[in-house]
Order: C-alpha cells, then structure tokens, then sequence
C-alpha cells in the first residue's frame, strides 16, 4: 500500500472519530432518546461545542471527497512520490486538528489549519494532473 492510500485509509479512520465525537456531545446535550429520534428542533437545546462539532464533522464530508479524488489520481497516475505522500500526511494532521480547533474556537488557528488541508488536496491534484 502506498503512503498515500495509508492517509486516505487514515483521514476516513479520523472521519469516523469526529463523528463519534460530534455524537458523544450531541447525547449528552439532547440524551439518548433526542439522538435516536428525528432531531428535528433540537438545534436551541445543543451547546455551542456541539454546534460547532457538528459544523466540523460536515465540512470533513465536504472537503474529503476532493480528498480521495487527489489521491486516486496521483495513485492510479503513478505519480507517487515522497512530496504527495508528505501533503497526504498533511491533509490527515490538519484533519486530526482541525476538529479541536472548531470545537474551541481557535481562532484564527481554525482558518489556517483549514487552509494546510485544502491547499495539501489542491496540490495532490495539480501534481497528478501535471507532473
């Protein structure tokens, strides 16, 4: 397996943290039964933590699926080398941080680590696509 298929591997593992995360909060602000229900109107009841994990959780789903595109391009192109499996490694730790960093409000950290994903993918893609 190469290094990047491993970070793909490992962004979804930290994918599912974040959500069991996001859900631990979530139960504790509306209980087991408001988790397994509808949660229809439960928004007034969440604490800002939860809210913003929730935020966290939906901006991963948004931005791992040009994620995964990055790294089935540089894969299936051959174009691997130890430069995309570093921005691989990158997206996955601005992943990890990302979450905390949302949760607590850092900001403008939260922005940054943002920006280290996004431009981590943004570069897969271009070496894929030009290298």
């Amino acid at each position: 397996m190469t290094a990047e298929l491993a970070a793909l591997a490992a962004a979804a593992l930290v994918h599912f943290a974040t959500v069991l995360v996001a859900q631990h909060f979530l139960t504790r602000d509306v209980g087991p039964e408001g988790n397994m229900g509808t949660r229809e109107g439960i928004e007034e009841r969440l604490s800002p933590v939860t809210l913003r994990l929730r935020r966290a959780t939906a901006n991963f789903t948004e931005n791992v699926g040009p994620f995964i595109i990055a790294i089935l391009v540089v894969t299936l192109a051959q174009k691997t080398s130890a430069l995309t499996a570093a921005l691989a490694w990158a997206f996955v730790a601005a992943r990890i941080l990302y979450v905390p960093a949302y949760a607590l409000a850092w900001v403008p950290w939260r922005s940054l680590i943002f920006s280290v994903g996004a431009l981590a993918t943004l570069a897969l893609l271009l070496i894929g696509l030009l290298a």
